[in-house]
């Protein structure tokens, strides 16, 4: 099997998993309403696969079969750039809204496929596996989600100076079959509706952490894994009108692990510290994750933007200068983020693995300072809609006899329809002001891990020899119509310091 259908993908959903919403086990996740919608998103994103129009540009074709972009091994700057438009095409079918869309993931396994040599150094079994796990993604076009964030029970300490030991994810044990894990990740996003669930370390373990450091995949189906939703943060996904955006609700789940059983050939990865906090990095998997994230981010600035816009002309406040001013602010942020998407894609260096991997400072500087630019977007979209957002009728009251009586005291400038007007408010609420929305605005702040670290990677990571040999040309300027050039000798450490 090559891409699946939307329909194929929802077959294999009921599979016995063990999943937990609001108190009680749900035995069916397509029977339950806030899992089915979630589900249902991505059966959508199947489905674009084959669409007519989408299919060349969501997959590609190999030896007669079609497999998707996000699996394809970057090689040259034409597969890069594909891969972007699939990114782009993806996040354009839920307005960049969801960020764990099933080629998240895809991007993360491609890269750590295309580094084996580096799971190797640990095993030579572990960079085989994750090699033949990637051929398995390929042939089956399955659903993978991850979970890759320790509980922080106690920031301060580390995971095995931890008051449980097995509060942290840890190897329990090594058997003949696999390795036996105890523990729980955070945050699994989307794993209530995914076929497997990919863990693997992310920064910040020390010496005696050994036994933590371990990546794996598992059907989420797999015995002893537990999968405990958090509060649904919409009440009713049918009420679209109310909450236009409750499609794309990507619930979130802790993954609690009770002794289960990983075999060995899911392993690969465990037991190195330098290794685990370095394995994000050196095999890519940071930088085509980042591609997928600023393109998926530009696509929810251009939501953003446009209610922004549409808000000010229904009102007619456009033609006042200090909206045209926010309005121009949040087109820049837009753009600014668009530009980044061309830089990283541009500036792509071979990396050591021999794959074309975008670059990496860019996609940096996006991640840090996107969250600031979709909180402006935010506060411009509220500043906008004003009282007007806390004074929406309700979507029963559309259909109601009240409303001829009541509707034209909704409707917005220039004849435009109450109906429309009130949509549209909703809208604006759902994506600045309702729950969703403000969790929306919490993903982003995290959505690349701690904001001070990210722009401490910005910096450690960064070319700075440049912008010191600027500083020592400027130190040493030569007099007009003076021939020869800035004295040689000092580095540029020495000449700022």
């Amino acid at each position: 099997m090559t891409i699946r259908t939307g329909a194929e993908y929802l077959s294999g959903l009921r599979d016995g998993r063990e999943v937990w919403l609001s108190g009680r086990r749900v035995d069916d996740v397509l029977a339950e309403p806030i899992l089915a919608s979630a589900a249902h998103t991505v059966a959508r994103l199947y489905d674009q696969q084959h669409d007519p129009l989408l299919r060349d540009v969501l997959t590609y074709e190999d030896g007669g079969e079609r497999y998707p972009m996000s699996l394809a091994v970057p090689r040259d700057a034409r597969t890069l750039r594909r891969r972007g438009a699939a990114f782009r095409t993806t996040a354009e079918a839920t307005f960049g809204l969801v960020g764990r869309s099933p080629d998240f993931v895809n991007a993360v396994v491609t890269a750590f496929a295309s580094a084996s040599g580096f799971f190797e150094r640990a095993d030579p079994r572990f960079g085989r596996n994750v090699a033949a796990f990637h051929r398995a993604c390929l042939a089956s076009d399955r659903f993978l989600s991850h979970a890759a964030i320790n509980p922080p029970l106690s920031r301060a300490r580390s995971s095995s100076e931890q008051d449980d030991p097995y509060v942290h994810l840890r190897i329990v044990r090594e058997t003949s079959e696999g390795i036996v894990v105890r523990g729980a990740k955070l945050i699994g996003t989307l794993v209530p509706v995914a076929d497997e669930i990919v863990v693997f370390p992310l920064p910040k373990y020390h010496p005696g952490d050994e036994a933590y450091t371990v990546a794996f995949a598992i059907p989420v189906a797999t015995p002893g894994l537990r999968i405990v939703c958090r509060e649904p943060l919409v009440t009713d996904p049918a009420r679209l009108v109310s909450s236009p955006l409750a499609p794309f609700e990507e619930i979130d789940a802790t993954c609690v692990f009770d002794d289960v059983l990983v075999p060995w050939d899911r392993v690969f990865f465990h037991g190195d510290v330098d290794a685990a906090n370095r394995m994000y990095d050196v095999t890519t998997a940071r930088h085509h994750t980042g591609q997928h994230g600023i393109v998926r981010g530009a696509v929810k600035a251009e939501l953003l933007t446009g209610i922004a816009v549409a808000l000010s002309e229904m009102s007619g406040t456009n033609s006042f200068l200090h909206v045209q001013e926010m309005l121009g602010e949040v087109l820049g942020s837009l753009e600014l983020a668009k530009a980044g998407i061309l830089a990283a894609e541009a500036d792509a260096e071979m990396s050591e693995w021999s794959t074309l991997t975008p670059a990496i400072a860019p996609v940096l500087a996006l991640r840090y300072h996107f969250p600031r630019m979709t909180s402006r977007m935010i506060e411009v979209i509220q500043l906008l809609g004003g009282g007007s957002l806390l004074s929406t009728p309700s979507e029963e009251d559309l259909s109601s006899e009240l409303w001829p009586a009541i509707e034209r005291f909704f409707r917005g400038a220039d004849g435009v329809p109450a109906e429309q007007r009130v949509r549209l408010l909703k809208l604006a609420w759902d994506a600045t002001g309702s729950a969703f929305g403000q969790r929306q605005m919490q993903y982003e702040r995290y959505h690349s891990g701690d904001p001070v670290r990210l722009a401490a990677a910005q910096y450690f990571g960064y070319r700075t020899t440049p912008l010191l040999e600027t500083v020592h040309r400027a130190l040493r300027p030569q007099a007009p119509g003076t021939p020869g050039t800035p004295q040689a000798g000092a580095t540029p450490q020495e000449a700022v310091s």
